[in-house]
């Protein structure tokens, strides 16, 4: 929908008017809001346009939190911007001033007409009348299932995506001042006004509002009680899509740790290394050639094998999953329009030689030139430190090696784990300045389009986690080839890390808010409704899940990559997972606010990942079985030099990449009813396209 005027917007529902609403017109919420006092723009809601909005109920949908200095008349100007039409370049929803005009709240909710056309502009699909999921049409609405409940039509966040949606798109109709601000400060043709007040500190913050009663309901299903399966739908329904696949993989993903479990158990216990396990983790020094390995060749390498085809098939029907679940939420045939730039896109105003339209324009040479001469270095930069951390990782190794020799007492033991529990915490902080630093990095590259901004900072991340957490394990198993080490390190990493996610992710948010931020929003019952809902900006932001899914990808590649030396891999992971549910669950619900979740398809980029992990399982399994003292003895026996030996592991390598191509291909990412539900919308849509465009052909 455009925010400019003309066209398409000029039949669209809207607050056209700047009267206030009628007090009979007023939701519950409404009139505790409207009760406080007066405005010049009225005690309510604004005014809808459209009689088939009108409505007795007006669900307040998203807050918007004014900086302490805006001056009335600026309040006034931005409430008259958020209800006019979109032909007049507003946003045309709902807008309520809280208690009165010099107050630091604006509640925001959205008319039917306005949430319908932003469906189906955002490519939405919903239930037809025959019971089919169909890309949703404004002009067929009335033959989609509740389209006229629009709280059962569309989830409580996909509604309020949709409000951000369509304020994060007003864009500046003319070059304008903005009252109570500035001279100075002017608004210029195709303008981001959101992006704009923002940088002026006119807008401090945009939250969408919590539902306590359905936040209770959710919270009773997912993590409260004894359930084991989680509530997915209430979890897509309440926080989003993206939410919804995080947690559906983390659960698929805990599943299927299952299997290598007892695998690994069972190598453990039938071979007789439960023992040289725990040895592995309390420092024990290991004596045999069998232990110095850390393979028992009959056991671990099945557990290397059953890993590399685990790795393939858990993400084949992952992504059978995944197609499901989208088709289910409604995201299967996502639109890709040519929509508005993502509002902190600059650039020189110009005309879009594709879409018409006039814009900010900003040349891709200019970016790449950035990328090249800025975000690479400094990406450059953050892997040295990588690589300058691990250096003194082995330095140290070293020097308490040499001191547990000298001392060989309990204490020194102790002191063997020093340097890789500093190491662990050094990368850890890395990562964190990283993502900062990766931030503003693909914020400086100034990309047009969302979806390629959270594309290259995902990729960004990638790059470098892949190198922070795992260069150390490779270069212990490729270069100096100790897998006693090797064992010793994983171990490490498996047991501290756990602890200090659990430790940083829940624990310490949990008693910062418990302590310090929950007595400051204590509220009662018969508080106002305005300042229940500034209660809920207080709580910190929801940091997103690039942390969960780094820790998960992390977890993915210490099972697929290195199992075979630690079999307890998958043991420890499993038990972790468990108890992760139900942690990440009670600190999205309670420790942060609740966030905007636009509609996804599918995990994205990061299942691209998980792939790829799955695919160099193979080459480190090989190479690890190939470090084992007993199939070097066979090798040997066999009069085999280390060249032979060397083709031999290329060749199963080889062998074992080309199986795990076939299960690919031999499991379909989409089940037949997914593909054939997909070629029906395809062709639904075609239809309809003929249908628009006969008519204008006869005229």
């Amino acid at each position: 929908m455009s925010k400019t005027g003309g066209g398409e917007g000029e039949g669209a529902c809207g607050s056209g008017s700047e009267k206030p609403q009628r007090p009979e017109d007023k939701t519950s919420e409404g009139k505790a809001l409207g009760k406080l006092g007066a405005t010049t723009t009225g005690p309510g809601w604004t005014k809808v346009s459209c009689p088939c909005c009108m409505s007795e109920r007006v669900e307040p949908l998203v807050l918007v939190k004014l900086g302490a200095k805006v001056r009335p008349e600026t309040k006034r100007w931005l409430i008259r911007l958020i209800g006019a039409p979109q032909k007049d370049g507003g946003a045309a929803l709902l807008a309520h001033p809280g208690e009165d005009a010099t107050g630091d709240i604006i509640v925001v909710s959205a008319p039917r007409c306005a949430l319908l056309q932003a469906t189906e502009e955002l490519g939405l699909c919903k239930p037809y009348r025959n019971g089919d999921m169909e890309a949703f049409s404004y002009n067929d609405r009335d033959n989609f299932e509740n389209s006229d409940n629009i709280e059962a039509f569309l989830t409580l966040a996909e509604r309020q995506y949709i409000v951000k949606h369509e304020l994060d798109g007003l864009r500046a109709q003319r070059d304008q001042k903005i009252p109570g601000l500035p001279d100075s400060f002017v608004l210029h043709q195709r303008d981001s006004i959101w992006a704009k007040l923002g940088s002026a500190g006119v807008i401090v913050d945009m939250i969408p509002l919590h539902n306590q009663d359905k936040l209770k309901e959710l919270s009773k299903a997912w993590y409260s009680g004894n359930q084991l399966a989680q509530p997915l739908d209430l979890v897509n329904g309440y926080f989003g899509g993206s939410v919804a696949f995080y947690f559906s993989f983390l659960d698929f993903y805990t599943w299927s740790l299952v299997p290598p479990a007892i695998l690994a158990l069972s190598i453990t216990c039938f071979s007789g290394g439960a023992q040289k396990e725990i040895e592995s983790v309390s420092g024990t020094q290991v004596t045999s050639a069998e232990e110095e390995s850390g393979l028992v060749l009959s056991g671990h390498m099945i557990q290397a094998v059953f890993s590399m085809i685990w790795s393939t098939v858990v993400m084949e029907l992952w992504k059978r999953r995944s197609a499901s679940l989208s088709y289910r939420w409604g995201t299967l045939n996502l639109a890709e329009r040519f929509a508005e730039p993502r509002p902190g896109f600059h650039g020189e105003l110009g005309v879009n030689p594709v879409t018409g339209r006039a814009e900010p324009l900003f040349p891709g040479w200019r970016r790449d030139l950035r990328m090249a001469l800025v975000s690479v270095p400094v990406v450059g930069l953050f892997l040295v430190l990588v690589v300058l951390g691990m250096a003194c990782f082995y330095w140290a190794e070293a020097h308490v090696q040499q001191l547990h020799k000298h001392w060989d007492s309990l204490l020194s033991q102790a002191i063997l784990y020093v340097p890789s529990v500093l190491h662990i915490v050094y990368t850890n902080m890395l990562a964190t300045v990283y993502r900062t630093a990766a931030q503003s990095l693909t914020e400086y590259e100034n990309h047009r389009e969302e979806s390629s901004f959270d594309n290259h900072l995902t990729a960004k991340v990638l790059v470098f986690t892949f190198f922070n957490f795992f260069a150390v394990l490779f270069h212990i198993a490729f270069v100096k080839q100790d897998v006693a080490l090797l064992r010793k390190r994983l171990a490490s990493l498996l047991l501290v890390s756990q602890v200090v996610n659990q430790v940083t992710e829940v624990v310490i948010p949990y008693l910062v808010d418990r302590f310090i931020s929950a007595p400051t929003r204590a509220e009662r019952e018969d508080d106002p409704q305005e300042d229940k809902f500034r209660n809920q900006s207080k709580l910190p932001a929801f940091p997103g899940l690039f942390s969960e899914y780094i820790e998960l990808l992390v977890q993915f590649g210490y099972l697929s990559l290195f199992s075979c030396v630690y079999p307890l891999t998958a043991v420890l992971l499993l038990i972790n997972n468990v108890t992760e549910i139900r942690t990440d669950a009670y600190k999205i619900c309670k420790l942060f606010r609740k966030p905007f979740i636009p509609p996804v398809a599918n995990m994205g980029v990061w299942q691209i990942a998980f792939e790829v992990l799955s695919f160099v399982s193979v080459m480190s399994n090989c190479w690890l079985l190939l470090l084992s003292p007993q199939l070097q003895e066979l090798c040997q026996q066999g009069k085999m030099n280390s060249t032979n030996i060397l083709m031999l592991a290329v060749l199963v390598e080889h062998v074992l990449l080309l199986v795990k191509v076939i299960l690919a291909v031999l499991i379909p990412d989409e089940p037949d009813w997914i593909r054939r539900k997909r070629e029906h919308m395809e062709y639904t849509s075609m239809q309809a396209l003929k249908q628009q465009t006969l008519p204008c052909q006869k005229s």
